[in-house]
């Protein structure tokens, strides 16, 4: 008899130990699902992109250059983080580009 009722301990002990590591996993990954769902679900909290930034007042020489490299450096910034989408991003440089005239050529 005594055997027989180490063995039934032995495989509640092990029953219950089975069973605490599988609800523990059930909601570990039930977890990461919901916030899975949640981030799929949500929409991407962006700010609405920033007005075109205003054509920088054009002064001969070093000055008008350093300052469109600058606009130019800002937009590519905006770009990686997201805020501008590849034809904004274009269509703001173009325009930067564009407002030098022919001193930056």
């Amino acid at each position: 008899m005594p055997g027989l009722l180490r063995g039934v301990a032995r495989t509640a002990v092990i029953s219950g130990t089975a069973t605490a590591v599988s609800n523990r996993v059930s909601r570990r990954q039930a977890g990461r699902w919901a916030q899975q769902d949640a981030e799929r679900q949500a929409p991407p909290q962006q700010p609405a992109p920033p007005a075109a930034p205003p054509p920088a007042a054009t002064q001969p020489g070093a000055d008008d250059m350093t300052s469109r490299i600058d606009q130019l450096k800002q937009l590519g910034e905006l770009k990686a983080q997201g805020v501008l989408t590849e034809e904004e991003f274009e269509s703001q440089k173009a325009q930067v580009l564009g407002s030098g005239g022919a001193a930056g050529r």
